[in-house]
């Protein structure tokens, strides 16, 4: 069997890795980058966790940091503008998925002839080059896009998060901190949480997967179900009391091993629905994957019974011994019991009122195909499944 691996050339993980991106660079002969951020990590001062390292080092970075969630095309173009307009030598994606997938597309972005839209590297295109390396510094234990060949951009023209993958979206380097996770609130670490894990489980039993992904998957859900409540209930604390560092830890190290799984095995039926959400609504992305991961697991068990029930005895919720069968139901249950203690809210009780979310469903239907993810289920739905399994999670 023939299997191609991509990761980053280097990974820098631990407590306080962020104060050595300066070291990091150096190590590739880089000293211009340019910080992608978001407007929170501005004005907070949580960007300098990154700048001053930097600065110490008698560098001098520069700063975009007009992202937003669900990066946009708009967006992407006016960073590589603000690219354009200096002399740098790499870019560094610093906070969450949004400022990280950014950074990503401008690589893209910037290698091609002015005028291209990013809509040129959409899957089934293939984004190989990239202007200059992207750094990746994650302050969120979920997206695993440190970690990843894709990146996820809206088209704002039609409402589409477009998928984009190739080399030219695979960070160089990533610098991963536990640490900077401890301000995100307790919201967030549920839903990049629940993204990280559908990340593991995707990978594991997609049409796609591979021997190299199987041990990054395995390795990932066996630091992220026994943690994940665990560091949700430390950001509930909001640092009032000793930090749980061993499951935050643990988080961070999980969500960038599901990175490296999905990143070479590709996700599956959850993240194809999942993306139409977040278009259409605005939902965050790893909320939306949770909202769905019961319902689309149940849909896929038969098709890959032995992979589910060895997911759930690999988290902890079947015995070694158990029937298949019986492991995978567990599985089950255990998703629905992890939405109920992470307070995942249904598409309706979100707020999506009913009319707005039955006039899509088609249109989401078809972009959820569209995406090639389903492709890579255990079963593979047509567009009427996918309509159904949106009713059937909405309320």
């Amino acid at each position: 069997m023939l299997v191609t691996l991509q990761a980053p050339r280097l990974i820098l993980s631990g407590g306080g890795a962020v104060s050595r991106v300066a070291e990091v660079l150096g190590q590739f002969g880089l000293s211009r980058p340019l910080v992608v951020t978001d407007p929170w990590m501005a004005s907070s001062g949580t960007v300098e966790r990154c700048l001053a390292p930097l600065r110490a080092a008698g560098l001098r970075p520069a700063v975009f940091h007009e992202t937003v969630p669900d990066p946009t095309d708009t967006v992407v173009e006016a960073g590589v503008q603000a690219f354009r307009a200096g002399d740098y030598d790499c870019l560094i994606g610093f906070g969450g998925g949004s400022p990280m997938d950014t950074a990503k597309a401008i690589a893209v972005l910037a290698a091609a002839p002015e005028g291209t839209h990013i809509r040129a590297f959409k899957v089934p295109a293939q984004a190989n080059q990239g202007a200059v390396p992207v750094l990746c510094i994650p302050t969120t234990a979920g997206t695993g896009s440190e970690a990843t060949r894709f990146t996820v951009i809206t088209d704002t023209a039609n409402d589409e998060k477009m998928l984009i993958a190739g080399l030219g979206a695979l960070p160089l380097a990533a610098v991963v901190d536990h640490q900077l996770t401890w301000t995100v609130p307790a919201r967030t670490v549920a839903d990049t949480g629940v993204d990280s894990l559908t990340h593991a489980l995707e990978a594991f039993v997609s049409k796609r997967a591979n021997p190299f992904s199987d041990d990054y998957a395995r390795l990932a859900m066996r630091l992220i179900a026994p943690n994940l409540r665990r560091a949700y209930a430390d950001a509930q604390r909001g640092g009032n009391g000793p930090r749980d560092e061993e499951a935050r830890e643990a988080m961070m190290r999980g969500a960038m091993l599901a990175g490296l799984a999905f990143s070479n095995a590709s996700v599956a039926l959850v993240h194809g629905m999942s993306r139409p959400i977040g278009a259409h609504f605005h939902v965050p992305h790893g909320l939306s994957n949770a909202m769905l991961l019961p319902a689309v697991t149940r849909f896929g068990l038969t098709a890959a019974l032995p992979r589910y029930a060895e997911a759930a005895r690999i988290m902890g919720v079947a015995e070694e011994g158990e029937g298949d069968e019986g492991a995978a139901a567990k599985l089950v249950e255990e998703l629905e019991a992890l939405n109920r203690d992470l307070s995942v809210p249904s598409p309706a009780s979100h707020g999506i009122p009913a009319d707005r979310w039955d006039g899509l469903l088609e249109t989401m239907a078809a972009q959820a195909l569209a995406s090639g993810s389903p492709a890579n289920n255990p079963r593979v739905p047509d567009a009427a499944e996918i309509v159904a399994l949106y009713r059937e999670v909405y309320a």
